[in-house]
């Protein structure tokens, strides 16, 4: 298999595997983020590692893949089934295997409070806490309202962009991330102002 026939393979699992179907745009705008973070930076990293770490990373989140039951949901570190549902597949499309086990580090250290050594994972990690910031990481959020039991009014995701509002924007790593996320910091902020402005305390 060549190298891009691998990629098709990537994609097309993961156009299939994201539930519900909103999931799917994340992959490929958190492998563009990380791109031009890295390229920006003028970075050595290994495109590959960050395109499969990038694409893989959230397999364990979709409808089909976590528990059903609440309890088990509740519980579930989607981290270790992604991991190895990864190592799976890529071996079996043909990825190089000596990279697999760096895209499983990159997928291992992308949650913020991790902290990733290689810079695959740094690339992928800042990327994604950008994608819970601005308008991106306001639609991504509202839109669990209803389907996540963490999440069941429009008021309990308001409290979750507050926090991430608070927390996310300092773990940045590299300067182009934090770059990036000014204006991104600066449109969630505002959003979050308007509502509290337009709903006060009648918001649910």
């Amino acid at each position: 298999m060549t190298a891009p026939d691998w990629r098709a393979s990537v994609v097309e699992y993961i156009r299939q595997e994201a539930q519900p179907k909103d999931k799917f745009g994340h992959q490929p705008r958190l492998y563009a983020l990380a791109c031009e973070i890295g390229q920006a930076e003028g970075l050595a990293y290994d495109d590959d590692i960050v395109f499969a770490a990038a694409w893989m990373h959230d397999l364990g989140v979709f409808l089909g893949h976590r528990p059903k039951d609440p309890v088990a949901l509740a519980r579930w570190d989607h981290v270790p089934y992604t991991i190895a549902r990864t190592r799976e597949r890529l071996a079996g499309w043909g990825f190089p295997a000596e990279k697999i086990d760096r895209v499983t580090d990159a997928i291992g250290t992308h949650q913020a409070h991790q902290h990733p050594v290689e810079i695959e994972g740094v690339l992928l990690r800042d990327a994604d806490i950008l994608e819970q910031l601005g308008a991106i990481g306001a639609l991504r959020a509202f839109s669990k309202v209803g389907r996540d039991t963490r999440y069941e009014s429009f008021s309990s995701v308001t409290s979750l962009l507050q926090r991430v509002l608070s927390d996310l924007p300092s773990q940045l790593h590299l300067n182009h991330a934090k770059l990036l996320a000014v204006l991104r910091v600066q449109i969630l902020r505002d959003f979050l102002v308007a509502i509290e402005s337009e709903a006060g305390k009648l918001l649910y």
